[in-house]
């Protein structure tokens, strides 16, 4: 069977069993909804477990029917045959089950902040910076997510400098984490009479929402100065001071918001990027404490490495931490399932350098 100790499933099953009859009895609010969580963990992971176990005992029984030399023949072929069927199933159970168990990441069910930005490459990385957000609102819509713009900062020819928006659904963060980083574009500009390609450039970050309770910001710690917001080339678009500086002694961060007439919902705007960061900046120090290396990391997630490739001339989508190609660009950045084919081999190359790393503990 498995290489999961029996001990281990066995605590798991226990586990199950004791959330679901403290559900049963009834609970106050907060117990009520703090076990309902955990039953919604354990429940697909005990399934797992009995189905597994079931099979197993079932391969056994067929295994001492076919070593019985008393057996009919006809029943001993039969059992092979069976047992046949059986194995592999068996075999994609117990990766299943290790899929299930692997440590999980606490921020994964979170909804997340996303940020992209113009690179190299002046308007036409700020045009690019527009293609990606938009393949990203339209992911987000196809998953039922919302996508709410904080703030944004257009360029001259319509694309974007800089946009930060909140995507709120289930599990944002988990699909959406691993395009950190640095995206580059390769296609001829519109005004270029040439033909010649360009390469040009933009980042994205995502950031786990924080709620109050996951970072604490004492506002001793803030320095929040408004001013009057300003449209394109610095004219006044606001005649009250609404727009709102807010910066974090500690840390230096420094978050602006003038998108809003109130300068009360500028400033919750601005906390909620603030929170964000800092929430961000914890996870990062605590992943590097507790791993030295980073061979169960896709790359490190910096915003400062070159993740992907957009060949327009060839149609090509390059992921380059794990080599994987697409000639789907156009759908791609339609945010369609072809987007989903390269988080998912993201995802999946991920969990496969998860179990490697476990199994290597394990043989230690």
């Amino acid at each position: 069977m498995t290489t999961i100790p029996a001990e281990r499933l066995d605590k798991l099953v226990a586990r199950w069993q004791t959330v679901q009859g403290a559900l049963a009895q009834g609970a106050d609010q907060e117990s009520y909804v703090r076990l309902s969580r955990e039953f919604a963990e354990l429940d697909p992971i005990v399934a797992t477990i009995t189905a597994l176990r079931r099979a197993v005992r079932e391969r056994e029984d067929l295994q001492q029917l076919i070593d019985d030399p008393a057996a009919d023949p006809d029943m001993t072929s039969l059992a092979e045959a069976e047992l046949g069927e059986l194995d592999p199933k068996i075999e994609e159970l117990e990766l299943r089950l290790k899929l299930q168990l692997l440590p999980k990441d606490a921020a994964d069910e979170k909804s997340a902040i996303l940020e992209v930005r113009a690179g190299t490459g002046g308007e036409e990385a700020a045009l690019f910076a527009g293609d990606l957000f938009r393949m990203y609102q339209r992911y987000g819509d196809r998953m039922g997510w919302k996508v709410n713009v904080l703030s944004a900062s257009e360029s001259a020819t319509g694309g974007y400098k800089e946009i930060i928006a909140n995507i709120t659904g289930k599990g944002v963060f988990a699909r959406l984490k691993f395009e950190s980083g640095v995206h580059r574009v390769q296609r001829v500009p519109e005004t270029e009479a040439q033909g010649r390609i360009h390469t040009s450039a933009a980042t994205v970050a995502v950031l786990p929402e924080a709620e109050e309770v996951d970072i604490k910001i004492d506002d001793k710690d803030l320095r929040i100065d408004v001013f009057r917001a300003s449209g394109p080339g610095g004219q006044s678009v606001n005649t009250t001071d609404s727009a709102v500086r807010i910066t974090h002694l500690p840390t230096g961060l420094v978050v602006s918001q003038q998108d809003e007439k109130s300068q009360h919902k500028n400033k919750a705007k601005a906390m909620k990027v603030l929170r964000a960061r800092l929430y961000e900046m914890e996870r990062a120090k605590r992943d590097a404490e507790r791993a030295q290396d980073r061979r169960s990391q896709i790359g490190t997630g910096d915003r400062a490495e070159r993740i992907r490739t957009y060949n327009f001339p060839q149609g090509r989508v390059t992921d380059h931490r794990i080599g994987f190609t697409t000639h789907q660009l156009p759908y791609v950045l339609e945010g369609a399932p072809a987007l989903d084919e390269i988080i998912d081999a993201l995802v999946t190359d991920y969990q496969t350098r998860q179990l490697a790393a476990m199994q290597e503990e394990a043989h230690a």
